[in-house]
């Protein structure tokens, strides 16, 4: 049965047994997410819709507090040590959040917390996920590979919302900790399978440790370059109309439902859907989209339906169209919207695919979030309901449109440049 896998998968001898390991590693973790996900959804509005804004605000600040301590670690210490530890933590911290929530103490503000926490355990858990996978395969195998293990977090972003959907009514929402729990201490049995020569000087990749320096070290390389300035202009806007929905899918939630646990159902099946698009898409769409219509193109494809949802929205602001807007927005942005954008450093230098990009990542991506999070709250002080919001949002997601039309040009041109240079005679080294 190893070897006819092995052989489907067109495996190397002795790559199996990691590849397994990886893919049951990958699939535990985004499996235990996204049972996480939405109760964190349902914390947001159990703190309170109205202190969305302070809630986003606090998450930025975590993350700019803890991520650089993070990267620090993980380029100093055993990554055997750092995922046990780091995961171990987390396990730890659920089960805090499990006593507290049970037992009714300070809901509002623990809901809070726990909404800032599972935000900040998304990222630190994938990131370290990926930092173990490029320690343990080279370059190589990395092509072959990847996709593969890859499926195994797609299989489980929609094992783990398809649980929740399932006995959300039957365990009530806080009663699942446990499950996200018990996953997240599989992902270390498996996390351990897959590391035993990770540390191993020939599997880590070269200047691994240069990579993970502070988030900070990327600004002055982002405020060089009008090409990375407008990738972090597209980032804003992205990030501001995905808040704006956000903030509009919570208070239409909590008026369509009384009830946690359905609440909690309507969350975990919009994740559901989201995530088995997601994978469609991305088997039979997402490379011949980008191949039949081009970069520009496909970078204003979901920034021009999401102002079309935004104006569905704005004339029937309902949960019916709330969710078709939200679950083709999200997943459009997985499968066409985010590999698009990814294509936009590939013509910038390695030192600005690592330094450049994790300062747009984290600082501009969180930093949009919290900024959008009082824009919108400001907006409703002024009087504005849910209709006239949305319709706001519309002009947004137009001008979004045309920064991806005018990025996607810009990478195409840089693409030209650079394949020049390489094929000229001066280049190939003529006379």
């Amino acid at each position: 049965m190893t070897g006819r896998l092995a052989g489907l998968f067109k495996l190397q001898p002795g790559e199996f047994g990691p590849v397994a390991w990886s893919f049951a590693y990958f699939f535990c973790l985004l499996c235990g997410y996204y049972i996480l996900r939405p109760l964190r959804d349902e914390m947001g509005i159990q703190g309170g819709v109205d202190a969305l804004a302070w809630v986003f605000s606090a998450t930025f600040i975590l993350m700019l507090a803890v991520v650089p301590a993070f990267g620090w670690a993980v380029a100093r210490f055993s990554r055997r040590g750092v995922v046990v530890v780091s995961y171990g933590f987390f396990v730890v911290n659920l089960l805090v959040f499990f006593v507290l929530l049970r037992a009714g103490i300070a809901p509002a503000w623990t809901a809070r917390a726990f909404f800032v926490w599972v935000s900040v355990f998304n990222l630190f858990v994938i990131s370290l996920f990926w930092s173990v996978m490029n320690d343990r395969f080279n370059q190589a195998q990395a092509l072959r590979l990847f996709g593969l293990i890859a499926a195994g977090g797609s299989l489980g972003a929609i094992v783990g919302p398809g649980l929740t959907t399932l006995l959300v009514e039957y365990l009530r929402p806080v009663n699942l900790l446990p499950l996200s729990a018990v996953l997240l201490l599989a992902a270390i049995v498996c996390a351990l399978q897959v590391m035993p020569s990770a540390d191993d000087p020939s599997h880590a990749p070269p200047n691994a440790r240069g990579r993970r320096e502070s988030v900070w070290a990327g600004a002055t390389h982002v405020a060089r370059s009008p090409y990375l300035l407008g990738i972090c202009v597209f980032i804003v806007f992205y990030s501001a109309l995905s808040t704006f929905l956000y903030f509009e899918q919570a208070r239409i939630v909590e008026n369509a439902f009384s009830d946690s646990a359905q609440r909690t159902q309507v969350f975990a099946a919009m994740d559901l859907a989201t995530n088995t698009l997601t994978l469609a898409l991305q088997f039979f769409a997402t490379a011949r989209l980008v191949a039949w219509l081009g970069l520009p193109v496909a970078l204003a494809m979901i920034p021009l339906a999401v102002a079309a949802g935004f104006g569905a929205l704005g004339i029937a602001p309902t949960l019916a169209v709330l969710v078709v807007f939200q679950v083709v927005r999200r997943a459009g942005n997985y499968a066409i919207t985010k590999p698009a954008r990814e294509m936009l450093f590939s013509v910038v230098s390695t030192e600005d695919k690592y330094k450049a990009k994790n300062f747009i990542d984290t600082v501009v991506y969180r930093g949009g979030d919290a900024a959008s999070g009082w824009l919108f709250t400001g907006l409703s002080a002024l009087g504005l309901g849910l209709a006239a919001l949305a319709f706001a949002a519309v002009p947004l997601a137009t001008l979004w449109a045309v920064c991806g039309i005018l990025l996607g040009r810009a990478r195409n041109a840089r693409a030209q440049h650079d394949h020049h240079d390489t094929t000229s005679p001066t280049h190939r080294g003529g006379l």
